[in-house]
């Protein structure tokens, strides 16, 4: 150990601490996903396989051994989204474009339409993708493609049109599929108040990142879910400041 921190230099510093940030922005990216539970269960495999090395169990070892020479392509096989996610946010980040500024302009589109839609006692149900490809976990959805503005999610949620009864999924800055069926928590200590929106509001962020509003059609309120939890009776104010920080728009942006 005393040779370790005698050899210890400014570069083995540098080295730890970006090694460290990666593993951190990582395991950010795909927190409150089922990927993040696969994450631990590679690292879990790994543990057991230096273990099985120095208890001497060689079937269990070279089972383990083998499993390891394909953990590189197992990898990227089992967080394609999530790769795809994060390469793709490299390039919306600096030079490459607004992505904050996009995705302020959403939040304050989606907090108009929620205010109308609210004030009118009309259900709507809204989800944000975030790092999780919702398509995996939807059903019935009709695409859309088109930029997130009020009109369009009010004309989308209106009673008489065919798509009401379902999801709205955004993307980034566009509405990406319309009357979508999501899946329905399994929890049953919710509040007996809860209808089927916000209960495929739990239940879509209980299996992924995303972040979904409610509106409420009996009782005219808006709620958010997001990693399994919900607050409800949120104001036009309260909606925009919890979508700007489960969404992570930076100060600057939002002002």
């Amino acid at each position: 150990m005393l040779e370790i921190i005698k050899d210890f230099s400014l570069i083995d510093l540098i080295d730890i601490t970006i090694i460290s940030f990666v593993i951190y922005r990582l395991l950010l990216l795909i927190k409150g996903t089922r990927a993040f539970n696969m994450f631990f269960g590679i690292v879990f495999l790994l543990l057991f396989s230096f273990i099985s090395k120095f208890l001497g169990l060689k079937a269990t070892s070279w089972m383990l051994s083998n499993f390891s020479g394909y953990l590189f392509l197992t990898i990227i096989i089992l967080f394609q989204p999530e790769i795809r996610r994060a390469l793709a946010a490299l390039g919306e980040t600096g030079i490459f474009g607004n992505f904050a500024q996009r995705r302020v302009a959403v939040v304050d589109e989606i907090v108009k339409a929620c205010t109308i839609l609210a004030n009118r006692q009309i259900g709507a149900l809204i989800v944000i993708e975030r790092n999780t490809d919702l398509s995996h976990y939807v059903q019935s959805m009709q695409k859309v493609d088109s930029l997130v503005t009020k009109e369009i999610l009010l004309s989308i949620f209106i009673p008489y049109s065919p798509l009401h009864d379902g999801a709205v999924i955004i993307k980034e800055d566009r509405i990406v599929y319309a009357g979508a069926i999501l899946p329905l928590t399994k929890r049953v200590d919710l509040d007996k108040a809860f209808g089927t929106r916000h209960r495929a509001a739990i239940g879509i962020t209980e299996e992924t990142d995303a972040v979904s509003i409610v509106v409420s059609e009996e009782r005219g309120t808006i709620a958010v879910s997001a990693n399994g939890r919900i607050s409800t009776e949120l104001d036009a104010e309260m909606l925009k400041n919890t979508l700007v920080s489960l969404l992570g728009i930076t100060d600057e942006s939002a002002a």
